[in-house]
């Protein structure tokens, strides 16, 4: 999988958002000049969050954006399919809806193995625990391997 740096921008400015104490809306310049996140880019981000109700936006002096939902409600999955889409896709399809002839067809096994691996992981982690620094243990378990750190 190649994360997008759409999603990572998305994750990085929620993550700032969650952090925030008080609870105070926090303007979008301040998100990206924090994070390091284009204005522009940031706002079309924005935009999709709140059209998946991830945030909300609030106008006025003390404006600016703020989680929609509890950051213990929105996982790292919920923020990848608002602002790229599913998950896992094969060539704009999900790999249950792709067809192959015999030989090949069991390569949508392993397209379905590999978004339920990500499932696993994506939908686990929370945006609160990000925040907090504190992942699930069977998250932090996965990178314990010395392996996994290694580029393959």
């Amino acid at each position: 999988m190649r994360v997008s740096a759409k999603s990572d921008y998305a994750l990085r400015a929620l993550i700032e958002m969650a952090g925030r104490a008080d609870g105070r809306p926090i303007s979008a310049e301040e998100l990206g000049r924090l994070q390091d996140i284009p204005h522009g880019f940031l706002q079309a981000i924005l935009a999709d969050l709140r059209r998946a109700g991830i945030v909300m936006s609030q106008r006025g002096q003390s404006g600016g954006w703020r989680m929609g939902r509890p950051a213990t409600d929105v996982s790292v999955a919920d923020v990848i399919r608002a602002v790229d889409g599913p998950l896992v896709s094969v060539y704009g399809l999900r790999p249950e809806a792709v067809s192959y002839n015999e030989s090949a067809s069991v390569l949508q096994h392993v397209w379905i193995a590999a978004r339920r691996s990500l499932r696993e992981v994506f939908e686990e982690v929370s945006i609160q625990q990000l925040s907090d620094a504190a992942l699930p243990d069977a998250v932090t378990a996965r990178t314990a391997d010395e392996d996994a750190w290694q580029p393959h």
